[in-house]
Parts: structure tokens; C-alpha cells; sequence
């Protein structure tokens, strides 16, 4: 059974307020769940409808009723599990290899897909301005379906840091230069713009190389990529190269 006061916690972490105040958050679905009990994050207490998870102690696990989780669940259709961690010192910047800057990305599941493709990708740093949405947010957490755990995620002043940086700065524009004819190194920041309005004018300044992923259609009317198919096509060039 949850108590009232575990109920109140638990969806109060929906909000970002309540994450930082009490340096908790929330993972559902038992593949996000064992990705995180795999990883260094640790485990507040875990609330499950089956008798699962048996490397978790009894200490840490409630077996609950289906109604009960449709009660601390931030998802429509509730899943069979739901764990609470406790959220991570942030880690020193890796200013090495390839970097993804993330400039005001604003919706949860794009931010959650794009971390998925960099920990595919074997992106280890991810730079998040601070006007990106909170990594720990539910719904971000979800999309990641547990890359969370596997790269490293900073929220800093990105212009403050672009401006030291020796390393060179792509962006995508329209244009820019094709991306499938350039000659792309192995080490480099790649800055995703927000949704509606791509990179901003200040950021933009630093971009050292501008790229373009082509338009193939006959009418070329399609305006813009959805930055998270965006990321993935630039990536996989990337590495390609």
C-alpha cells in the first residue's frame, strides 16, 4: 500500500520545484527502471504490482495494487512499475571527442529521444542550455528508456562556454554547407537548435562550421527537420566520416 505522504512525494516529483527540493525523481516501465538499477544511480524506493526485482531489498520495494500506481503514475496508461532515485552529483564537463550542445530544446520526448541517439551514437558529453527542459523531468526520463544513465549531462551558461572552447563548433542552417560532402573530424561541438527557432543569434556568432542536411523533394517545401531526426542524421555522418 502507498501512504498519503508517499503519494504527495511521488507526484509532486512531476514538477521540476519539487525535484530539486528534495534531489528525487522518477522512472516507470521496467526496462527504464533496470537500466537505472544497472547504473551508478541510486535507488530511493521502488514500487512495483508483480513480485519482481529481486536484486532490490525489501527495505526499498513496495508491492502495490494496480489502482494504487494509477495514483503516483504521471503516465496515461500506467505501466507495472515505478521507482523513485535519488538525482546525481553532476559530473565535470568532458571537453573531448565529439560534444552535443543543446540549445533551448524545449520538448521532453525530443530531449529524451536525442539522448537515446547519443548514447547510440557513443556520445558521452551532452551540453544542455539552461532553458532546455530538465533532463529529469518524467517525460524525458521515459523517452530515454535508460541512456540517462550513460551520458553525461551538463546544464551551463553554453555561450559562456562556447567562447573558451578550442574545440571547432558546427550548427545546422539552411545554409549551410552539405553535410554529406563535408570533411567532418573526429572531435567537435554540435549545437541543436530549439524546435521553432533553431540556434540563436547569440550562439550562432560561434559556429566556426556551418552545415546543411539537403532537401531532396521536388517542391523542396518542407521548411525543417524535427531536431531530434535532425540529431540523428547529423550523428550518423559523424561517425560515418
Amino acid at each position: 500500500m502507498v501512504s498519503k505522504n508517499q503519494i504527495k512525494l511521488i507526484t509532486s516529483l512531476q514538477q521540476k520545484k519539487y525535484r530539486i527540493a528534495n534531489k528525487l525523481f522518477f522512472a516507470e516501465g521496467v526496462k527504464g527502471i533496470q537500466e537505472l538499477l544497472d547504473s551508478d544511480f541510486e535507488l530511493d524506493h521502488l514500487y512495483t504490482t508483480q513480485n519482481d526485482f529481486d536484486e532490490v531489498s525489501k527495505e526499498k520495494k513496495t508491492i502495490i495494487s494496480e489502482n494504487d500506481l494509477k495514483k503516483i503514475t504521471a503516465l496515461a496508461t500506467p505501466n507495472s512499475c515505478l521507482a523513485v532515485f535519488k538525482m546525481p552529483t553532476e559530473k565535470p564537463v568532458l571537453e573531448t571527442g565529439l560534444i552535443v550542445a543543446l540549445d533551448s530544446i524545449r520538448d521532453p520526448g525530443n530531449l529524451g529521444t536525442i539522448l537515446r541517439l547519443c548514447d547510440w551514437f557513443g556520445i558521452q558529453q551532452v551540453l544542455c542550455s539552461k532553458e532546455t527542459v530538465d533532463v529529469y523531468n518524467p517525460k524525458v526520463v521515459q523517452a530515454t528508456m535508460g541512456s540517462i544513465a550513460r551520458v553525461n549531462i551538463n546544464y551551463i551558461d553554453l555561450n559562456a562556454f562556447l567562447v573558451t572552447t578550442k574545440l571547432p563548433i558546427f550548427g545546422t542552417f539552411m545554409d549551410g554547407s552539405n553535410i554529406y560532402k563535408s570533411e567532418l573530424p573526429k572531435q567537435g561541438i554540435i549545437i541543436m537548435g530549439n524546435e521553432a527557432n533553431g540556434i540563436s543569434t547569440e550562439l550562432e556568432k560561434l559556429v566556426t562550421s556551418r552545415l546543411t542536411i539537403p532537401r531532396f523533394g521536388n517542391l523542396q517545401k518542407t521548411e525543417s527537420l524535427n531536431v531530434a531526426t535532425a540529431t540523428a542524421i547529423v550523428l550518423s555522418e559523424f561517425r560515418r566520416a
